[in-house]
């Protein structure tokens, strides 16, 4: 056990709540800082009690530390951050569900095998003051950051992309290789129903399922080989989204030779991942999808030929997404992601399999979307929905980039001018939306009332959020209609009519409705401008009078900084307790102008969010057509 307990310069930063170079600062300016006691000269490592002192002594110490004085002596005292978080976590999940008292009590005297009476009033401390959940959260945002003895987590983003593409929202959800359960936090940020994972590594297994736990999420994180000892089998789910081990060359292919999860064959002994594939589809009821995280070089290994021509033949594999370098760790090598579905009975195999080579995240959903609809899809150099008899060729081979015709020069260039001439129209358009305002005279903020207490006033209802059932009749709503999820809140999105989904309560949106994500991973509110849609599950709906609030000056007020403090943090992500946001008071008929600023500031976020896709996808375009000579430095034609 370490005696005394380390804290690094970028720990520093977060328990101080200022950035890392204010750290280096302090340390050049200030003679007492206090001096490294371990690490090394490019990553030095401080004395936490030291520490604390001087930044108790200098006033730069925040109110709210209990968390990392929490968090940096329970990772000093036990084995790992993991199994001291799980261990902490037990013992909140206890008090929330025991309230206390003597319960409670005894369950500290039982329970975890970890001695955490040191730490308990702290502990307590945090409880008390964030409520269990919020304690959680604080401390698994800690055991988040980059460290020692730290699991890599499948990247928040990417997360929420594989919870899309498996369309969750609304059903139960399977990661047989949960890990920290970064994809099933995906999954209930879009809406699931219901959450399960399997995890070897059994402190892991603890957290996940203690997250789960402690937001009454329904489901469990069990612990064991899911290829070997399979903890669901038997059973099938709406969605499976997994980042499973990649290149393990002991995953028990000896005893599982017959296993009847190889729905489409035996797996090559050299095709680990081929077996997570089909260990997916099994788990899936008809007409599900699986989204699997993959290394490159599944999608064209010659042992796994066999595998990859059933796989489409059968209509299960739908496509192949190569996403950029970086995406997720290890963060040198361009992964990919497929997208499986279990093929409905006596439905005939779709002719197209999707396959896109990503330079980013930001447009796999609406091709992916595009293609479900239409199967039509033919970008060059980015998508193409490839005939399945092309790709059953001698190799099978199935990575995006070798099965992209040729840009022809023409197309390119012309492609090239015409998303020029989009991003210059938006970038002419942004001085006029950007935001005009003056520093207040007086600088003062005036009266703030909670959103709690507009409801009990009766300036604004507040409906939601709803929970998702699952449905048989394959559509969002009762009659159809499209239903607004929390992700098309976030990416300001047309609702999407999404399948397999009924809702548990209906309620129709209206404008000037003010619709708020329960869980996200940065708070927005969106103010609802057309009729016709259903409110999805973990939304939350905020109706406001309006004869006392302006919508847009309302949506305006619940996404500033001081409210997303208010939420609970979460590895990037944010639960949101609407009921807590703060709202200026000030007259109706200012509403009307802050509302309006509010409305162009919307507007001017949408259009740099625009021009920011458009100036990378011309970025791509130039860079392609210079270096094969499509287009020319000077812009003139020869």
């Amino acid at each position: 056990m370490q005696e005394t307990p380390t804290i690094t310069a970028a720990e520093i930063a977060r328990l101080a709540g200022v950035g890392r170079a204010a750290v280096s600062n302090w340390r050049k300016r200030h003679e007492d800082f206090p001096a490294p006691v371990g690490g090394s000269a490019t990553s030095p490592e401080f004395d936490l009690a030291q520490v604390e002192r001087w930044l108790h002594a200098q006033g730069k110490l925040p109110d709210l530390a209990t968390a990392d004085r929490l968090w940096r002596h329970l990772a000093a005292t036990s084995t790992s951050p993991a199994a001291g978080l799980a261990a902490v976590g037990t013992l909140l999940l206890a008090r929330q569900r025991l309230s206390g008292g003597p319960a409670y009590t005894e369950c500290v005297k039982r329970g975890p095998r970890l001695n955490l009476t040191p730490l308990l009033p702290d502990v307590d401390a945090l409880a008390d003051e964030l409520g269990p959940q919020g304690a959680f959260d604080a401390l698994w945002q800690r055991f988040s950051g980059p460290g020692p003895g730290r699991a890599f987590a499948t990247p928040d983003d990417l997360a929420d992309l594989m919870a899309g593409l498996a369309d969750v929202a609304g059903g139960a959800v399977l990661d047989p290789a949960a890990g920290t359960g970064a994809t099933l936090r995906a999954a209930v940020r879009a809406g699931c129903t219901a959450a399960y994972g399997q995890e070897l590594d059994s402190d892991l297994a603890r957290l996940a399922g203690l997250w789960l736990a402690v937001r009454d999420v329904p489901g469990e994180v069990s612990t064991g080989d899911s290829l070997r000892a399979d903890a669901y089998r038997g059973r099938t789910f709406d969605a499976v989204v997994c980042h499973p081990p990649f290149g393990a060359s002991n995953w028990g292919d000896d005893e599982l030779g017959h296993d009847p999860r190889w729905i489409v064959g035996t797996t090559p002994r050299t095709e680990p991942e081929l077996a997570w594939v089909q260990h997916a589809l099994a788990h899936l009821r008809p007409g599900g999808h699986a989204v699997l995280l993959m290394p490159p070089t599944v999608a064209g290994r010659r042992a796994g030929r066999r595998i990859r021509a059933e796989l489409l033949r059968r209509g299960a594999l739908r496509a192949v997404v190569a996403l950029p370098p970086g995406a997720a760790a290890p963060h040198g090598v361009p992964l990919h992601l497929w997208v499986l579905r279990r093929p409905p009975a006596d439905a005939p195999p779709p002719a197209r399999t999707l396959l896109v080579d990503a330079p980013d995240l930001t447009r796999v959903l609406d091709t992916w979307r595009a293609f479900v609809a239409d199967a039509d899809v033919d970008e060059p150099g980015y998508a193409r929905a490839v005939p399945v008899i092309e790709l059953l060729d001698e190799d099978v081979d199935l990575t995006p980039a070798r099965r992209q015709p040729a840009v022809v020069g023409e197309a390119s260039g012309e492609h090239l001018v015409r998303t020029r001439e989009r991003l210059a129209a938006v970038v002419a358009d942004l001085p006029a939306l950007m935001p005009q305002v003056t520093p207040a005279l007086d600088g003062a903020e005036g009266e703030f009332l909670t959103v709690g207490e507009l409801v009990r006033s009766g300036a604004l209802q507040l409906l939601g959020p709803i929970r998702g059932v699952p449905g048989d009749s394959g559509e969002p709503g009762g009659d159809g209609r499209p239903v607004l999820t929390a992700p098309d809140v976030v990416t300001r999105s047309e609702p999407s009519a999404r399948g397999g989904v009924s809702l548990g309560q209906e309620i129709p949106l209206a404008v000037g409705d003010v619709v708020v994500p329960v869980i996200a991973r940065q708070l927005t509110a969106l103010v609802v401008t057309a009729e016709g849609a259903l409110l999805g599950p973990g939304l939350y709906l905020l109706r406001p009078d309006p004869a006392v609030l302006e919508s847009w000056f309302l949506a305006g007020q619940l996404r500033t900084s001081t409210n997303e403090r208010q939420a609970s943090s979460l590895s990037g992500t944010l639960r949101f307790d609407v009921r807590r946001a703060q709202v200026r008071r000030v007259s109706r008929e200012e509403q009307g102008a802050y509302g309006e600023a509010f409305r162009r500031l919307d507007a001017f976020e949408s259009a740099m969010r625009q021009a920011a896709a458009l100036g990378a996808e011309l970025v791509r375009l130039t860079a392609d057509g210079l270096a094969r000579g499509a287009v020319r430095p000077d812009g003139e034609r020869r």
